[in-house]
C-alpha cells in the first residue's frame, strides 16, 4: 500500500487563500483603465489668438464656455483641463485664467498652461504616447 499524503485543514485553507491571492493580484494588472478627459481642451492656436481688449462673446467663441464659473468674481473665467491616461501615468493638468475689466479682456494668466497634447496623443495609449514623446525630445 502507498502512504497517503495528509494535509491538515489549516494548511489546506492557507494554500487555497494563497492561490486565490496570487490569482487576484495577477488579474488586477490586466484590468483596462480608460483615459479620463475632463474640462476644456484648448487648441494652442486658439490660446495664441486671445488678446487683451476682446469682448466676452469673442472669448467664448474662441475658447468656449469656461469650465468653472466663479460665483464671487464675475470678471474671471477659468479654463481647466485634466487628462489621465490609464492607471499608472501621472495626469496632465492645464489651467488658463482670463480676467475681464469693463467686459473686455484685461489680462490672461497662462502660467499654468503647458503645451496641450495633440489630438493624436490624447487618443493613443500611454505607452505609445510616452515613447513618441521621448523620440520627439531626442530629435
Amino acid at each position: 500500500m502507498r502512504p497517503r499524503f495528509v494535509i491538515s485543514s489549516t494548511l489546506r485553507s492557507l494554500l487555497v487563500a494563497g492561490l486565490a491571492l496570487c490569482a487576484v493580484s495577477a488579474l488586477s494588472g490586466c484590468v483596462y483603465r480608460m483615459n479620463i478627459q475632463q474640462g476644456n481642451y484648448l487648441e494652442p492656436r486658439a490660446v495664441a489668438q486671445l488678446q487683451v481688449g476682446m469682448t466676452r462673446s469673442q472669448v467664448r467663441y474662441l475658447l468656449g464656455t469656461p469650465m468653472v464659473p466663479d460665483a464671487f468674481d464675475n470678471d474671471r473665467w477659468d479654463y481647466l483641463y485634466y487628462l489621465k491616461r490609464g492607471r499608472l501615468s501621472a495626469p496632465e493638468q492645464r489651467h488658463l485664467i482670463v480676467y475681464f475689466k469693463d467686459d473686455k479682456v484685461s489680462r490672461v494668466d497662462n502660467s499654468h498652461v503647458g503645451p496641450m497634447p495633440s489630438i493624436e496623443q490624447r487618443q493613443m495609449d500611454p505607452d505609445t504616447a510616452e515613447s513618441n514623446a521621448r523620440s520627439n525630445a531626442a530629435s
